[in-house]
């Protein structure tokens, strides 16, 4: 009974010991040791949202305006285009032309009745009388008289300036330009001028005349 007893006792004390060693093999959770204060921070920083006053570090940001139209303007690799002098004079013939025909009320037809650009003095002994065509050349005919009586039945209106010179006689010195065609650029179309023995402009005009009407000045002899 006692040999018995003896056995038990040792089998519990072995199986005692054999549960102690299995308990040591597990292992043993290490608690998590906080980190320090200096220790450096590995988290994501995400931009903060801008504030009203469009304010950075005490400075402050220039406000954008969405509503700023920009004008586009056409890309180019030739430049800006200039028009050549040529065309240019020619442009402010046209134009000429037009405004006369607007005063006069012509449209596209020069004046059915004859025209009157008045009377001027002068004590020159005698005038220079100058013409051309300031349209473009187009075969445009005149023919000019002095106190009517012809002194050139038949001048070609160009675009040089042509003339003769004039002996004025005391008083009344009429000049009449009869349009004979209006070349085939309508009207009859001239730009004249009369200038004195000391070179001073007396008058200028312009005309714009069908055919078979006249303009006329009155050079008066002081």
């Amino acid at each position: 009974m006692k040999i018995k007893f003896l056995y038990i006792s040792f089998f519990l004390i072995s199986f005692a010991i054999d549960a102690q060693i299995d308990s040591q093999k597990k292992s043993t959770p290490i608690p998590a040791i906080e980190s320090k204060k200096d220790s450096a921070n590995t988290s994501v920083i995400l931009p903060s949202k801008t504030n009203g006053n469009n304010s950075f570090s005490g400075l402050t940001l220039p406000k954008t305006n969405s509503e700023i139209n920009v004008p586009k303007k056409e890309f180019t690799m030739f430049g800006e285009t200039f028009g050549n002098p040529g065309e240019l004079y020619e442009k402010r013939l046209n134009k000429k032309s037009d405004e006369i025909k607007n005063e006069m009320f012509l449209g596209t037809v020069g004046s059915k009745t004859d025209v009157y650009f008045g009377d001027f003095k002068t004590k020159s002994k005698y005038v220079y009388i100058m013409y051309s065509d300031y349209g473009e050349q187009d075969g445009d005919l005149i023919n000019i008289s002095v106190n009517d009586e012809i002194i050139n039945p038949r001048i070609l209106l160009t675009n040089a300036v042509q003339g003769f010179k004039l002996e004025l006689k005391e008083g009344f010195n009429k000049l009449d330009f009869l349009a004979l065609s209006e070349g085939y650029l309508l009207p009859n179309t001239a730009f004249f001028k009369v200038v004195d023995d000391q070179q001073n402009i007396i008058t200028s005009n312009y005309w714009a005349l069908s055919k078979d009407v006249k303009a006329s000045i009155i050079i008066v002899k002081e």
